[in-house]
């Protein structure tokens, strides 16, 4: 490994954790720089503008979800494993996959091009996975209420291990 692929690899670490920890929009240039010990300067010549760091981190995680949608599952229970398992193995990156780049679709249009764009139509494909086709109210709910719970069961649990996170999710999700 090269020193630049070193450095880039210390400054991958550094905003995972940070954008885990903060989120996307809290997390400056500075801040990824001063946890690696190099100017701000020098970690915008690998990653600038800061969305190439999103994008570099994201990108293990979007092949992942490709797999993970485009899978045929038996039941909805195997898919809720699966998924269960894709958010506890990518917990690091989960904030920023789902919450501060994806946003909220009634505050924040994005074009289609874009990074969030992407993003909202994994979410949107996780929850028709979960929801089937055409919906009622009642499923609608669960559905969204069982993502959150997804969500911020691995936002906010970094301290613990992932099999405690991944045992306890599935219990809730799954039965």
């Amino acid at each position: 490994m090269t020193t630049a692929d070193d450095t880039r690899t210390r400054i991958l670490a550094a905003a995972r954790e940070l954008f885990a920890e903060r989120g996307y929009a809290a997390t400056s240039l500075a801040d990824i720089a001063a946890a690696v010990g190099l100017t701000k300067t020098a970690v915008a010549y690998h990653f600038h503008p800061k969305d190439r760091l999103a994008s570099e981190l994201l990108s293990p995680a979007a092949g992942d979800m490709l797999v993970l949608l485009g899978t045929r599952y038996a039941s909805r229970q195997e898919f809720m494993e699966a998924l269960v398992e894709f958010a506890v193995g990518y917990r690091s990156v989960i904030r920023l996959f789902m919450e501060d780049l994806a946003g909220d679709d009634a505050v924040s249009p994005v074009s289609p091009d874009s990074e969030a764009a992407a993003i909202r139509t994994f979410r949107d494909g996780i929850f028709a996975k979960l929801a089937g086709e055409d919906p009622d109210a009642e499923t609608r709910v669960r559905c969204w209420a069982l993502l959150g719970a997804l969500q911020w069961g691995v936002v906010k649990t970094m301290e613990l291990p992932e099999e405690q996170v991944r045992a306890v999710l599935l219990e809730l999700l799954v039965t």
